[in-house]
């Protein structure tokens, strides 16, 4: 089948949705590989689409409508049928029937679904960023933060990174070790942006036994000694009243309950 078909995708708001729609079922037909589409947004009033149907006349079209407008999808319909267009109304009836057994009526308001879209890809965004800067991996990634988690291990760095991601926030965990330089990057950015976690030393210790036997290595390794724990709660106490950031005691703590400080503390931070 050689001759080219055009799809015309009439939308109140981008038609994301109706183009989305059009590619799944162009998929069915593997045999015509010459279809056309041609978009039409913001199509929020008669006139608009009186225009959209002045350009379709004589042409070998199908008309998709995602029109949230129930008065203006119907007009579509209308005006379709006295053209002879062939046509499709993408939600009209769908709307109805979830109305229908709701018993409620419809927000009738375009780009919900676009709405909700920026925010999925909101988080997306904040769990990469979170994978890609964890554990130090790249201090370049402090710069761009909405907040810099530091900590020695086992203070639940990684998990309240993600967890923090799943709310949009984008964060980098630094582990502390008294032997290796925090990035100088630390220092260019606002205490406001930096949280400090620290755990009991007993905590730490039998947290760090457990992390070593799952690895197969003996418990007794320094690792997980209570004196080379002090010296590295020391240490990164010292460092954080230094750069005079929060600093919270996550030993009692579920991941959800410091996370809400951490949210808590941002809000009052950005007021």
């Amino acid at each position: 089948m050689d001759e080219q078909l055009t799809l015309y995708i009439i939308s109140d708001s981008l038609g994301e949705t109706a183009r989305a729609i059009a590619n799944a079922c162009m998929q069915q037909f593997p045999q015509h590989d010459k279809w056309r589409f041609e978009r039409f947004s913001y199509i929020n009033n008669k006139e608009l689409l009186d225009a959209v149907f002045e350009k379709a006349k004589n042409k070998n079209v199908c008309l998709m409508f995602s029109l949230v407008d129930d008065q203006l999808a119907q007009y579509a319909k209308v005006r379709s049928e006295e053209e002879n267009f062939v046509y499709v109304d993408l939600l009209s009836n769908v709307i109805k029937a979830m109305s229908k057994i709701s018993g409620l009526s419809p927000l009738g308001q375009p780009g919900l679904l676009r709405k909700l879209d920026r925010e999925y890809f909101k988080r997306v965004e904040a769990i990469e960023f979170a994978v890609k800067y964890d554990d130090g991996k790249d201090p370049r990634g402090i710069l761009l933060a909405d907040l810099v988690l530091l900590g020695i291990s086992r203070t639940s760095k990684t998990p309240l990174s993600m967890y923090l991601a799943d709310k949009h926030v984008k964060v980098v965990n630094i582990p502390l070790v008294p032997e290796v330089p925090i990035p100088k990057e630390i220092y260019e950015i606002s205490p406001k942006k930096i949280i400090g976690l620290t755990n009991s030393v007993e905590r730490l210790s039998q947290v760090r036994k457990e992390r070593l036997k799952s690895m197969g290595l003996s418990s007794t390794a320094s690792y997980a000694n209570r004196d080379r724990i002090y010296e590295e709660a020391a240490y990164a106490e010292e460092l954080m009243r230094k750069l005079k950031c929060p600093i919270i005691n996550v030993s009692d703590k579920a991941i959800e309950e410091t996370a809400t400080i951490i949210l808590e503390i941002l809000k009052n931070n950005s007021l």
